[in-house]
């Protein structure tokens, strides 16, 4: 793979430079083509580059930004007054073509805006949405979207998420037709809001996106499905529910283990067996949630992730654009209305 260049919001998320740094760290040395350009205040992040062992790094560079954009802050309001702050300044290197991709632990609202407004949406594409990979049962993982972009959305803004995501599970996953589902009330094929029946007909009706039906909540984690498209209100209350739950069975099984002491034996001879068994559910694993249908790539990492989870985001922005997403999402996107043109012209 070619040399390529991530801009990181180094001021993003809870712990800031702090996190963004050491993570910069790990993924320089797994990719020896990568370069980072670390966009953030210079006079906090000058006295961090030596502890962190990025002090003249051959393939790092500081960009200095005056700004930061809080979690506090209100997005509407970033977004008309654009201060020059690292998520913005991070987001235009990526426009000006001097990054391939963007990662930040910012504003989840101010990224999306000021996403959209600097790098503007595909040609087709009205709305980006958020999307992330979630486990599920079969040892594996499924691409949820939208997890709270849009909180409101037409049929045909559901059918670009399923096309989207799509692309993004077969380029990314290496998943020959990925298939596709759509989060409903109920399985039964009358069942959901007008716009929903209306784009399961789409779906079914084009060639590019091998849809299977209606899935309920319940088999979220649990359906053959590689992606599950929903709105962004619905989608955002089934992460949230699912990393509440997740929390509530590690609680619990903590607190059955520590009840005895023959409990809390048994806990110590079954730990590895446990740990190994539910690695592949730790949430780390899955941070870096990817904003696709923009002309540029852009991830968005979670405010309060570690060092590793911070990585995983990073490690997402190099699959995408190992696989050149947007280009991928154009030509698809192509070929579905060249597919659309011809049956309306029969």
């Amino acid at each position: 793979m070619r040399n390529f260049t991530i801009a990181l919001d180094a001021m993003g998320g809870d712990f800031g430079p702090h996190i963004s740094l050491p993570a910069s760290y790990q993924s320089l040395q797994l990719h020896t083509n990568l370069f980072i350009i670390i966009v953030g205040d210079k006079q906090q992040i000058n006295p961090l580059l030596q502890k962190y062992h990025l002090l003249d790094h051959a393939r790092v560079k500081l960009v200095h930004a005056p700004e930061t954009i809080s979690m506090e802050d209100d997005p509407v309001s970033v977004l008309r007054h654009r201060v020059p702050s690292s998520m913005l300044i991070a987001l235009q290197l990526v426009a000006d073509g001097e990054a391939d991709a963007c990662v930040s632990a910012g504003n989840t609202g101010a990224l999306m805006l000021l996403s959209k407004h600097v790098l503007k949406t595909l040609e087709g594409i009205s709305r980006p949405a958020l999307v992330s990979a979630l486990p599920n049962n079969r040892g594996g993982h499924s691409y949820l979207m939208d997890l709270g972009a849009n909180l409101q959305c037409g049929c045909d803004t559901l059918f670009n998420f399923a096309l989207m995501g799509s692309v993004l599970c077969e380029k990314v996953e290496q998943v020959s037709s990925p298939s596709v589902s759509l989060l409903n009330v109920g399985r039964e094929s009358n069942k959901g809001s007008n716009e929903i029946k209306h784009c399961a007909t789409l779906l079914n009706e084009t060639n590019y996106i091998n849809y299977i039906g209606f899935i309920e909540a319940n088999e979220l984690f649990d359906s053959p499905a590689d992606v599950v498209v929903t709105d962004g209100f619905s989608g955002n209350i089934a992460l949230k529910s699912y990393e509440g739950m997740g929390r509530v069975f590690i609680a619990q099984l903590k607190k059955a283990m520590d009840a005895t002491w023959y409990s809390r034996l048994l806990g110590k001879l079954l730990n590895p067996l446990i740990k190994n068994q539910l690695k592949h559910l730790h949430p780390d694993l899955y941070n870096g949630a990817s904003l696709i249908g923009l002309r540029g790539i852009v991830v968005k990492s979670h405010g309060s992730a570690n060092i590793a989870a911070f990585s995983c985001a990073i490690e997402q922005a190099i699959k995408e654009i190992q696989w050149q997403i947007p280009t991928s999402i154009s030509e698809r996107l192509a070929s579905v209305l060249a597919e659309r043109d011809c049956l309306l012209n029969e």
